[in-house]
């Protein structure tokens, strides 16, 4: 009689979604696509010449992108400001205060299920090296890891660079050509676009893909089309 194996099990990894990278990439390919696509389309509908909607659409980038990389590292600055003050915080309680520290550290654990004399052991045990303290009490209290704090700067960089590349794609066909033949360009190249933003999407975030890349392309072709109608009624030719 053969002997039953147990079914070996793939391992489950799970992604990492608190470190903000995947975030900022589809925000920022995404906003740049966007937002320069109706800019240029709004333009493009006014019947300029093709360098006026060549200056807007790089305008719109450059602006864009700077405005997108302040942002995003004002807001990791601001972030890392305040982990910061609370770790200077919880390190000043740790050496003030190991004992009462130390019990409530206990008492998560408690909370947890675990007994309370191994609760207090192993409260008593990360206490013992002052960087374990001050790192266990930041993820058990504040639920943060103390060396992924971010990088402002690195944030802001990839922030410029995402955005650069989303709102260079519809922009491209005014380098080569004018007219109607750029602006159906522009809108192809928007929905090819729109429709990689979509499949990242519903790939990371496990959404129906379909409606992730319908969802996208509503996204940057409908404030495109408004934008464009508008500009189609100012009609004011610069030629």
């Amino acid at each position: 009689m053969t002997a039953h194996r147990p079914t070996a099990h793939p391992e489950h990894h799970h992604r990492d979604v608190q470190g903000g990278t995947a975030r900022a990439a589809v925000f920022g390919v995404s906003d740049g696509l966007v937002s320069n696509m109706g800019l240029i389309l709004g333009v493009a509908g006014a019947d300029p010449a093709p360098s006026v909607v060549r200056l807007a659409g790089l305008a719109g980038l450059v602006a864009g992108a700077i405005s997108m990389a302040a942002g995003e590292y004002n807001s990791m600055k601001v972030q890392s400001e305040l982990l910061e003050r609370e770790l200077a915080m919880e390190q000043r309680e740790l050496h003030h205060r190991p004992e009462h520290e130390t019990a409530e550290l206990a008492t998560i654990y408690e909370q947890r299920g675990i007994d309370a004399d191994h609760a207090r052991d192993l409260a008593e045990a990360m206490m013992r090296d002052p960087e374990v303290a001050l790192e266990t009490h930041a993820r058990e209290e504040l639920g943060i890891d103390p060396a992924q704090l971010g990088s402002p700067i690195g944030a802001g960089v990839f922030s410029f660079l995402a955005f650069s590349v989303g709102a260079l794609v519809p922009l491209l066909p005014w380098f080569f050509s004018s007219g109607a033949g750029a602006i159906v360009a522009s809108l192809v190249l928007g929905v090819v676009a729109a429709t990689v933003v979509g499949v990242l999407i519903a790939r990371s975030t496990d959404r129906p893909l379909s409606w992730a890349i319908t969802r996208q392309i509503l996204f940057t072709l409908v404030p495109a089309a408004i934008t464009f109608a508008i500009g189609s009624a100012l009609g004011v030719s610069t030629a």
